[in-house]
């Protein structure tokens, strides 16, 4: 025993200045090599972009990069590597060097777009018949004359420009604002939901049905992001664009205090998180004099989503500058659309696509009864049967007459008093009540109008 302590005695100064040191030699290399391994894959990985948009990448591509040798582990994260630098390098921002719309089309296809279905959202509310007092001559914006108004010519440039992506070139279109859905539903631009064939078809249709449009309000874009989330659903999960074409900004009232969200404005927000679980990508395009500066700071109060789902784009502002009219389409075409591809990415890595959830139940309202009055006897004047709800169980009947401006205010139009009641209870100004079938709070038909005097 005194014989072997001694022994160690003598070797302990040697394993100390020896072999120690070439231990802790052995885990610094290591330390150091696996570091250096780590840097390497992350890079490889992400690039230089990794804070910018590694935003959509699954934390399992880059989760076991620090891994030698050649486990399951390793071969695995070697595979998800490959997959996410592929990724990467498909499927990027697109450029902003191009003269026509064919080259932004080209360049949406090298930059990874493989297939993309359009939905296209019309603003029929009221303030478009003044926000066309500077971009558009004092003219309605949905005036229609010889020449395309606003509405008219964002559909023609973003329509031939995805139309290439479209297999079966079938776009569902709707109109939001007007005295029959204001703030709470849209309708079809057909009596049985049917899409458009085509983005010339769209505008045929559109042409249609516009004089016969009565404009109301208030605006919010969550009944027609909603509406996009069933259509996208109901597809089993393919990818969609909703164009959103508007005249204002989502509607705030002067008694929304500060820092506070209008309804309209909470409604559209949680719209907007819910539609970053499918694999859509919403377009907003401002028309007429705006403002816009509340649409450009919207994103600022959107909570987290699962991607970056929304544009806006400014149409006045590209289309009033002093370049040719193939510019100016092409400029518009690649502002709406130069993120596409990575919003299309963004639905690849968080397994988006192809997956059909069931949750949303949101219908189209058939077009305003002025429409079908205006249309040939074929078309039906009554609702699909996907369109029946009842909803008489679900609302109350109408207040007691109040003697508040505010409750004699027509609920359609905002500025007539009320002076006809329908057979629900609810009450509108006649001019309104005339051109509805579906009562505008509860949505039972309209059987019975009776004129109010005073």
């Amino acid at each position: 025993m005194t014989a072997l302590a001694s022994f160690l005695g003598y070797c302990w100064p040697h394993l100390a200045l020896g072999i120690i040191p070439s231990f802790q030699f052995l885990l610094c290399y290591s330390f150091s090599l696996r570091k250096k391994t780590r840097a390497t894959t992350l890079k490889g990985d992400m690039g230089a972009k990794q804070t910018r948009d590694g935003n959509y990448i699954p934390r399992d591509s880059f989760s076991h990069g620090s891994q030698s040798g050649s486990s399951p582990h390793h071969a695995r994260s070697s595979s998800i590597t490959e997959r996410t630098r592929e990724v990467h390098s498909r499927y990027r921002i697109i450029g902003d060097n191009y003269s026509s719309l064919d080259q932004v089309t080209r360049a949406l296809y090298e930059s990874g777009l493989e297939s993309s279905n359009l939905i296209v959202g019309i603003d029929f509310t009221k303030s478009n018949e003044w926000t066309g007092r500077e971009s558009f001559n004092g003219r309605c914006l949905h005036h229609s004359g010889e020449g395309l108004n606003p509405y008219e010519h964002a559909i023609s440039i973003i329509g031939r420009t995805l139309s290439a992506f479209d297999e079966d070139n079938l776009i569902p279109c709707f109109g939001f604002g007007d005295v029959s859905t204001h703030d709470q539903d849209v309708f079809s631009f057909y009596p049985d939901n049917r899409p458009c064939n085509g983005f010339e078809e769209a505008l045929s249709r559109y042409k249609e049905i516009v004089p016969n449009v009565r404009l109301a309000g208030p605006t919010s874009f969550a009944p027609i992001i909603e509406t996009a989330i069933g259509i996208v659903d109901q597809s089993g999960g393919q990818y969609h664009v909703l164009l959103i074409i508007a005249d204002g900004q989502v509607t705030r009232s002067v008694d929304t205090e500060v820092g506070q969200l209008s309804p309209q404005e909470q409604n559209t927000i949680n719209a907007i998180v819910k539609a970053s679980e499918y694999p859509l990508s919403i377009i907003v395009v401002g028309v007429g004099d705006g403002p816009w500066d509340m649409m450009r700071q919207f994103d600022d109060n959107i909570p987290a989503r699962a991607f970056d789902n929304i544009q806006f784009v400014n149409f006045t502002e590209i289309m009033s500058r002093n370049v040719p009219l193939a510019q100016k389409e092409t400029d518009f075409a690649l502002a709406a659309l130069m993120e596409i591809p990575l919003q299309y990415r963004a639905t690849l890595e968080l397994h988006l696509l192809g997956n059909q959830r069931g949750h949303s139940t949101m219908v189209a309202m058939p077009p305003p009864s002025r429409i079908l009055r205006s249309q040939s006897s074929h078309l039906s004047l009554s609702r699909s049967s996907s369109y029946s709800h009842n909803f008489s169980s679900s609302y109350p009947p109408s207040p007691p007459p109040s003697e508040s401006s505010s409750y004699r205010r027509c609920p359609v139009c905002f500025w007539n008093k009320r002076d006809l009641a329908l057979g629900c209870g609810h009450q509108t100004c006649h001019d309104c009540g005339n051109d509805l079938s579906w009562c505008p709070i509860c949505r039972t038909e309209i059987t019975t109008r009776i004129r109010l005097y005073d």
